[in-house]
């Protein structure tokens, strides 16, 4: 027996139910867009913000660690997921404690982070074939090498803002990005 849908209808149908919303879908992206840019105006404000969502997570993901140390069945096993799950709650309250802290060596270690997976892309982009899109995979590895050494050079001082602007950044793209939807929806035709 066949199915009365085909997964073609079921898009429709999905696609339908949300063309019918897509002016929330713009809301919230404008909610973003502004959002983004409020974090860009202050963007001090929004680095203790990021480290405090950031302590927030720590501490949830400890809790979730310990409980599930008390489900493992071996000795061993048990220790290093509580010394774990209390690494994380303790990480947590000190991003809480102090948050400019916790932001010069989260800093430290995205800018690290950017200049290896820099480096790393542009290897990468070597080793591509002939004919592929290496040069774009290198100039993105060029970009992200040098905006982690641009971190580097300017730490400590620049863990107060730098956390800040990636977040402003995101909101604002992510914002662009849910109103393209939206409006993307309303002018599809089904």
């Amino acid at each position: 027996m066949t199915s009365m849908f085909s997964p073609k209808t079921d898009m429709a149908r999905g696609l339908g139910a949300l063309r019918a919303k897509w002016g929330w879908i713009v809301a919230l992206g404008v909610v973003y867009l502004v959002a983004g840019f409020i974090a860009l105006g202050s963007v001090v404000t929004a680095t203790v913000a990021s480290v405090l969502v950031v302590g927030v997570m720590m501490v949830v993901a400890g809790v979730f660690e310990v409980i599930n140390a008390f489900q493992v069945k071996s000795w061993g096993r048990f220790i290093f997921w509580l010394l774990l799950g209390t690494l994380y709650i303790v990480a947590g309250f000190l991003a809480w404690d102090n948050p400019l802290l916790t932001a010069v060596w989260l800093t430290l270690i995205l800018g690290a982070v950017l200049v290896a997976s820099g480096i790393m892309r542009i290897f990468l982009a070597f080793s591509m074939k002939h004919g592929s899109p290496w040069v774009w995979v290198a100039f993105s590895g060029l970009i992200t090498f040098l905006l982690g050494l641009i971190i580097l050079a300017h730490w400590p001082v620049s863990a107060v803002y730098t956390l800040g602007i990636f977040l402003g950044v995101d909101l604002i793209f992510a914002g662009m990005s849910w109103i393209g939807v939206g409006f993307g929806l309303k002018n599809t035709r089904i």
